[in-house]
């Protein structure tokens, strides 16, 4: 096999990429086009192509791993879409509803949130600190 063939190859399977996008079918893409320079770098037999192909292929999707693994972390700190109860730790609200046996109700901005904590009457300030789903858990504001 020439190496048309190998860089006839790599555009195909980049073009299926595009189409059916799933993220490493370019990562074999780009295997076949190392295999075409390998081969117009040196005149490979065949057994050598297929040996670069699976190398090259197989180590560009490991990198493509990496690469991939990186686009997708957050900042430290960072808040997701849709992870608003994160946003609310560390917030300071205002008892809407006595807690009494651990249980009440606390205004943050324009809403009222469930809450857990310490016994504390209506109009306490409170910090919120952690969130479990939507049940506040809140320590009184010194």
């Amino acid at each position: 096999m020439n190496a048309w063939i190998w860089a006839v190859g790599a555009i195909v399977v980049a073009f299926v990429e595009l189409h059916a996008p799933g993220f490493y079918l370019i990562w074999i893409a780009l295997g076949a086009a190392l295999t075409a320079l390998a081969i117009w770098l040196a005149d490979l037999a065949l057994e050598a192509q297929l040996v670069t192909f699976a190398v090259a292929s197989a180590c560009c999707c490991v990198a493509g791993h990496f690469v991939y693994r990186r686009m997708t972390q957050r900042e430290p700190g960072a808040i997701g879409l849709n992870e608003r109860e994160r946003q609310m730790v560390g917030s300071h609200a205002v008892v809407a509803e006595a807690l009494t046996n651990g249980q009440g109700k606390i205004r943050l901005g324009d809403s009222v949130w469930l809450a857990e904590g310490p016994d504390l009457p209506q109009g306490t300030k409170v910090v919120i600190t952690a969130m479990h789903g939507t049940t506040a858990v809140v320590a009184a504001f010194s």
